[in-house]
């Protein structure tokens, strides 16, 4: 993959956490938090996990020897604990934390060079586990691990009578 293709796909992780929390909003605050039996529980469990997920690995990728400006505000953001952590209780809040997270996102994207994404990248799981691979692979993994639970979620949505509208990636490309 090119760089080109991580704006592209970082245009649309925006594009499509904005039609969710439009369409999440359209549901009460306890609607959004009722169990749905989805791997993070509820609607709000599954988007604090996005959130969480994005905040680990933007402050796994800020360590890159590049160092990033873009992710250089990372510094002050608190690391989460654990996957399903609840950042977030107020639907607000969490919109607009995914909102400055998703613009650092795109800012991100736009440093990454051909060079950058060869390059070794080195880091350590939840569990300890220290990995290194080419930096393209684990931001693939990043952006294939934010369309999947966007995924779950525009399902739960649907379930419970809100439409998301249109999810392709196709509508970005020109």
């Amino acid at each position: 993959m090119t760089s080109e293709d991580f704006q592209l796909l970082a245009e649309y992780n925006q594009l499509m956490n904005g039609k969710l929390y439009t369409a999440a909003a359209k549901l009460s605050d306890a609607a959004r938090k009722a169990d749905r039996q989805a791997f993070f529980g509820s609607i709000h469990g599954t988007l604090n996990h996005l959130l969480v997920a994005d905040i680990i690995w933007l402050k796994r990728f800020a360590n890159h020897p590049r160092q990033w400006q873009a992710l250089a505000p990372l510094q002050d953001t608190a690391s989460p604990a654990a996957l399903d952590d609840i950042v977030y209780e107020q639907f607000a809040d969490l919109k607009t934390e995914r909102e400055r997270i998703d613009a650092m996102i795109i800012a991100f994207a736009t440093e990454l060079d051909e060079a950058g994404l060869k390059q070794a990248f080195n880091y350590q799981n939840m569990k300890g586990l220290q990995f290194s691979s080419p930096l393209h692979q684990p931001l693939l993994h990043f952006f294939n691990h934010q369309t999947h639970h966007r995924g779950q979620i525009t399902t739960l949505l649907n379930q419970a009578g809100i439409d998301v509208g249109v999810t392709d990636l196709l509508m970005l490309i020109r």
